[in-house]
Order: structure tokens, then sequence, then C-alpha cells
């Protein structure tokens, strides 16, 4: 039985290890991860400054996400699921929480930048693709949806 409770700043290696493993299982080139590796370390100080919450199995965390707003609109930074609990309805816990918090804030939409790997997921919880953005990593070009849902 998994259980979602606030990150917390002493949560911020083991979250880090989640956030680079679930990157990793996308088999994305070994040069790319070290390029990332930075964007996905996260420091005691983050989870001070930053929302994160937690689920927690057997008493570790198996997978976060961090929110934020700007301009009235919520945003999900990150959400990362340890490879093993991928496909077991972790991140869809997770993602219905997150969409409970920002409604209940009175937030609208719920927005956020998505892996390509990851559009199917995002679609099947109801988002829709509402823009790109276009990056490089290493030399090659990268396509980034921005995706969004109605709160």
């Amino acid at each position: 039985m998994t259980t979602i409770r606030r990150a917390i700043p002493s949560d911020a290696d083991s979250l880090t290890q989640i956030a680079v493993s679930a990157k990793r299982h996308w088999n994305y080139p070994e040069r790319w991860m070290e390029i990332w590796t930075p964007q996905l370390t996260f420091t005691p100080d983050y989870f001070e400054e930053h929302e994160g919450w937690a689920t927690i199995d057997v008493g570790k965390p198996v997978a976060f996400y961090t929110l934020d707003y700007n301009n009235g609109i919520a945003w999900i930074e990150n959400l990362w699921v340890l490879p093993e609990y991928i496909g077991r309805g972790v991140g869809k816990e997770l993602f219905h929480h997150a969409t409970a918090l920002a409604r209940g804030r009175g937030y609208q939409p719920l927005q956020l930048e998505a892996d390509p790997n990851a559009l199917g997921f995002y679609e099947k919880m109801g988002m829709r693709k509402i823009g790109e953005r276009q990056s490089e990593v290493d030399g090659s070009l990268r396509v980034l949806p921005i995706m969004a849902i109605d709160l």
C-alpha cells in the first residue's frame, strides 16, 4: 500500500535517484544522461523552496512530483516514477493528486512540458498538447510537447 506525503529536504538524494533512473528508463544515450544529470539532481534546499509530493512504499520514496504556480497557472515541473513502479498506477495516482491540489487552490489550468516518451501517459490522463518547445541536446534537436488540462 502506497501513500503520498509532502517531499521533505532529507528526501533529496532519494528523489534525485528516482529522477535519474526514470530518465534512464527511456534508453537515452549515456552522453545525454550526463548532460541532464545536473537538472535531475535535487538538493535539500530545493524542497524547502519548492512544493513536492512523494509516493512512499515500504517506507521509501518510489515516485514524486513538484508543483509550481506562475501567472495563475499550475505547472508540474517534475513527475518521476522508479522504473520498477511504472505501469502500477503510481504515476496516475500522483497526477490525480496534483490536479486535485491545483484545482482546490483555484488554479486553471494545469500544464507541463513532457518528455516525448511520456506523451501517451499524459494524453491518457486527459491532457492535450497546446504547444511545443524545441531544445537541443548534444547537437540533436528535441521537440518537447507542452501539455495542459482544464481543472
